[in-house]
């Protein structure tokens, strides 16, 4: 019975967003929550699913196997496919979550990306900044959560660490590979990498 009554309200809520405008691919495989709000022009692919206290804005596109909850989507985002969204997390105007990205407590500013296989927890970033592939906000020491801000127009390259609480200001950049323990001056380039070593003719023993 209880089975019946949830696929009799997800059925309710499916035909609403359908009505409203909402563009799906497979409804039947997207679960929403009674008090998800979405505005217009959104794309849902399938195998989508929308917990609680969910605001999607105008023009967003969420792509298959996305998880979101307790969170906010603003206008002309893209999110997945495979992210997850998690609670406190806000998405601003035209930033980007791309696969395997998962995003907590945190701010993602206007047209920032965090496009591959990310970790991005209790952190701020700011306008146009590139998140690479790989990159953790390392936020918790075991005892206590610390935070990470990222600001305008900042590269990391992929595979960083970032140890919090640390913040990278504007219009710097971070090498690939790097474990960062120190705030990044402004327009500054970041590197903490080991020298490669090479061994010519090499056979194995």
């Amino acid at each position: 019975m209880k089975e019946l009554n949830l696929y009799k309200i997800q059925n309710k809520l499916r035909n609403k967003f359908l009505k409203s405008g909402v563009k799906m691919m497979g409804p039947e495989t997207i679960f929403f929550s009674t008090d998800t709000k979405i505005g217009k022009n959104v794309t849902i692919e399938p195998y989508v699913v929308i917990g609680k206290k969910v605001n999607i804005g105008n023009n967003v596109i969420v792509k298959s196997f996305s998880h979101l909850e307790s969170c906010k989507i603003e206008n002309k985002v893209e999110v997945g496919p495979y992210a997850r969204i998690r609670p406190e997390t806000i998405l601003k105007e035209g930033s980007k979550i791309g696969n395997f990205v998962e995003v907590k407590k945190s701010i993602v500013g206007k047209k920032s990306k965090v496009n591959h296989l990310s970790y991005i927890g209790d952190t701020t970033i700011g306008k146009s900044s590139n998140i690479g592939a790989g990159t953790i906000t390392c936020n918790y020491d075991g005892v206590k959560k610390s935070k990470t801000k990222i600001k305008d127009n900042v590269f990391i390259g992929s595979n960083s660490a970032l140890v919090a609480p640390v913040t990278i200001e504007e219009k710097s950049i971070v090498g690939a590979g790097s474990v960062i323990t120190k705030s990044v001056k402004k327009k500054s380039l970041a590197l903490t990498r080991s020298l490669q070593t090479e061994i010519k003719n090499y056979k194995r023993k």
